[in-house]
């Protein structure tokens, strides 16, 4: 690709809500043969030729195929919007901020919506073109759990609010002296 900015969102929209063969020509168009892939749930490493019983030599580009694919059948009515941040031609990362409105399979009448921030490694591979290399998949907890738990969404926010910072204020009031000795006062 020639401008990653740009293209993105399309690439995105092509593997959230594709075909397979779109999921497909679209991984071989854009990403390098050998991605990472890392999501809360799994990782895939940069790999090449491992053959599989029955299915041959794969990589880590028809992995992540295969996730797309899996994707694609839990969440088959995915609505996503794509905002793009500025892309780092020095470093080659672009984050992207995905809002997506989803209906699993496996949860009748259940619609959610979460948002995500994924970030995109580039290499540049010829003189004129960019492929994607690495995809990071960043989601808060809170986030995360409206894909499986009806209703988690909520337990998170309550444990988050009331348990989590509530723990934190008691620690400090029971263990501040240890800070005291950690070093001297500043005026």
């Amino acid at each position: 690709m020639d401008d990653p900015k740009q293209l993105i969102p399309r690439i995105i929209h092509s593997l959230a809500e594709g075909s397979p063969a779109e999921q497909r020509y679209t991984l071989k168009t854009y990403f390098t043969p050998t991605p990472s892939f890392t999501h809360p749930l799994f990782s895939v490493p940069s790999f090449s030729h491992i053959p599989l019983p029955i299915i041959g030599a794969v990589n880590s580009r028809w992995v992540i195929w295969m996730i797309y694919r899996w994707y694609k059948i839990l969440l088959p009515k995915t609505i996503l919007g794509v905002q793009c941040s500025d892309y780092n031609e020095e470093t080659q990362t672009l984050f992207v901020q995905i809002n997506q409105q989803f209906a699993p399979c496996f949860i009748p009448l259940y619609k959610s919506k979460s948002t995500l921030t994924t970030k995109f490694h580039f290499v540049q591979l010829d003189t004129t073109h960019f492929y994607i290399q690495s995809q990071e998949d960043l989601y808060q907890p809170i986030e995360f759990v409206k894909f499986f738990w009806l209703g988690g969404a909520t337990i998170m926010w309550f444990w988050q609010i009331l348990v989590s910072c509530y723990l934190c204020i008691f620690g400090v009031l029971l263990l501040a002296p240890v800070t005291w000795f950690e070093r001297p006062a500043v005026n």
